[in-house]
């Protein structure tokens, strides 16, 4: 029986603030990722990923990718096969870098409007297609192992990651206010919001997600300025406590290192481009 659950707030425990990345300009980040010891940043207005150190936030290097288009969103780096994916939303591609080796380009057709990428349990990545309502999954190769038809009429998918289940956590950027859980037949076994179409300007948007090794999911909501928390084990969702003066603003992507206790925050504000780091994140 589908089960929706009203977001509630809560206090929990508090991070720190460790670092804090300034961009000048036009060029702010439109997605973040990480593995073993590098972040990767995917720029606004530009066909490179500037590579960062995963402990000291310090500059390390460029990855130029020609064909990238310039306001794409998707990125993932997967730590099994040293590279890093990344989706052509116009073009309908994705990418794949090699991270060792020199920086050789794969690239192949996927279907219509890819936008956030995640490793699932197997080690294959998925796109999340917002036109065509799919969740295709790939090998490293590029070769289609099997594609999610959602079912539900309101879901648009901005990303998804698999869950220990082997369901997916979905947010629906365009259509809702909430985040699904979708079998892998593509029913919506869970809500978690109120899917309600209001004022476009009210709406929540919850855009990247994370996902916990408890199951617990961590995302984005632009609008509110809000990092949330959906509790596996409850079903209740609590706002993250972060430590920033006047708050965050537009939070458009995230990416959560549990190893090190890290979350990366991209702020995608008119009058503010920043990259939050916070540790001693235990969720």
């Amino acid at each position: 029986m589908l089960r929706v659950t009203v977001l509630t707030v809560v206090k929990p425990s508090v991070p720190t603030l460790t670092r804090v990345i300034s961009i000048r300009g036009r060029d702010h980040y439109l997605a973040v990722a990480s593995t073993d010891d590098e972040v990767f940043m995917r720029r606004m207005h530009s066909r490179r990923v500037d590579v960062f150190d995963a402990d000291t936030c310090t500059f390390r290097r460029h990855i130029v990718v020609p064909e990238l288009g310039s306001t794409e969103f998707g990125m993932i780096a997967c730590s099994v096969n040293k590279c890093l994916y990344l989706s052509h939303h116009l073009d309908s591609k994705v990418f794949r870098v090699r991270l060792t080796g020199g920086s050789a380009v794969r690239k192949w057709s996927v279907a219509r409007s890819p936008r956030g990428l995640s490793i699932n349990n197997d080690g294959n990545l998925v796109v999340a297609c917002g036109t065509t309502k799919k969740l295709q999954e790939y090998t490293t190769h590029g070769c289609l192992v099997r594609e999610i038809c959602l079912q539900a009429a309101e879901i648009s998918p901005w990303h998804a990651i698999q869950l220990s289940s082997g369901h997916y956590a979905v947010s629906n950027l365009w259509s809702t206010r909430v985040i699904s859980v979708v079998s892998e037949d593509g029913q919506v076994t869970e809500r978690y919001g109120q899917p309600q179409r209001a004022d476009f300007g009210k709406i929540m948007r919850p855009t990247s997600l994370a996902v916990t090794k408890n199951d617990d999911i961590v995302f984005a909501e632009q609008h509110s300025g809000k990092i949330m928390l959906i509790k596996a084990s409850t079903g209740g969702v609590q706002e993250l406590a972060l430590p920033v003066d006047g708050g965050l603003r537009r939070p458009h992507c995230l990416y959560l290192d549990e190893s090190r206790a890290r979350l990366c925050v991209v702020e995608c504000d008119e009058l503010r481009h920043r990259v939050l780091v916070f540790g001693d994140v235990r969720l």
